[in-house]
């Protein structure tokens, strides 16, 4: 009885070392991207949005081409 248990546990053994070197470890991936964006406030309106989806003129910051063309407005305190 002790051999049988002993030869389970040396399968068990065998393929779970098999699977552990089959599928290595991966590294953890790097996003291109930072974790967080930094927000910018458009100039005309005052809605917040990414930087890298808003419009910027001079030292102003908008969310659309429209409200680039019109320049600052309420939004811009």
């Amino acid at each position: 009885m002790i051999r049988l248990i002993f030869w389970i546990a040396v399968v068990f053994a065998a393929i779970w070392l098999w699977r552990k070197f089959k599928n290595p470890a991966r590294a953890p991936r790097q996003d291109d991207k930072p974790a967080s964006l930094s927000m910018v406030r458009c100039a005309q309106c005052g809605v917040h949005l990414p930087e890298d989806s808003a419009l910027r003129r001079d030292s102003h910051w908008y969310c659309s081409k429209p409200h680039l063309e019109q320049g600052p407005g309420n939004g811009a305190r």
